[in-house]
């Protein structure tokens, strides 16, 4: 059985191409989206219960090799799999989409290593932020913006109060640039607040905060493991697995 560790487009991506292959896959979901794209094969929601847990399941199930293809950001799990799979001996792979970091104008944005400290440079930057970090990570916003206007984009409600002169919208990508204009305008936005979450389907907010000159603060992606490879396209991951399963 392989086991993949992800909700994302990669990780459905690559589930899909072990089916056809005639695999065996798992697709392990965080539980933390409510309405989630669900990947072809078995999925299985919720977490192991630490890196104990997963151990045990890896065991148990007799899984041949595990690829994280989880978000750049879902640190904790990722940390999990090199811990659990080095305790196991069970090979494992990170399938993540290329960072922005190689893009024209990334030497013009602002890049940062938490939101703590993009939190504090945004409140410097301007007064209408355009925030695009995810549910999670608002909570180190809310202080250092709590005078400013900010717009707000998440998929699913916060699970934190946020100040009510803040603006709340909960859209899922991908998004397309004229849509991306059109709400920075409408807000009447200056800075633009993301993390290096990379790929397309969000990338068109970059691009139009570019074409509106507003400042871009950026979250940089923990790094991963120097251990483990990381391969960028979901067929590299499939050809991954198909040798270890061979071997």
């Amino acid at each position: 059985m392989i086991l993949v560790l992800g909700g994302t487009a990669e990780a459905r991506a690559l589930a899909a191409l072990l089916v056809d292959d005639g695999l065996v896959v798992v697709s392990s979901l965080a539980g933390r989206v409510t309405r989630p794209r669900l990947p072809v094969g078995e999925v299985r929601v919720g977490g192991f219960g630490g890196v104990d847990g997963l151990s045990a399941y890896l065991q148990a199930n007799s899984v041949m090799a595990v690829v994280d293809a989880t978000h750049p950001f879902a640190a904790r799990i990722s940390a999990n799999a090199v811990a659990a799979c080095s305790r196991t001996g069970v090979p494992l792979l990170r399938l993540a989409r290329p960072g922005w970091e190689s893009d024209p104008d990334a030497d013009h944005w602002h890049w940062v290593a938490t939101n703590e400290e993009a939190a504090v440079l945004t409140a410097a930057l301007g007064v209408r932020p355009f925030l695009t970090v995810g549910r999670q990570g608002l909570a180190a916003y809310a202080g250092p913006l709590a005078e400013h206007e900010a717009l707000v984009r998440v998929v699913d409600p916060p699970e934190i109060a946020l100040p009510s002169w803040w603006t709340l919208l909960t859209e899922r990508g991908p998004y397309d640039l004229e849509g991306e204009r059109a709400r920075m305008e409408g807000h009447r936005a200056d800075v633009l607040v993301t993390k290096d979450s990379g790929g397309r389907w969000t990338y068109p907010k970059l691009a139009a905060a570019g074409a509106l000159g507003l400042a871009v603060v950026v979250v940089r992606r923990p790094p991963s493991p120097a251990w483990v490879s990381v391969v960028e396209r979901p067929g590299d991951a499939a050809a991954w697995v198909r040798a270890t399963a061979a071997g």
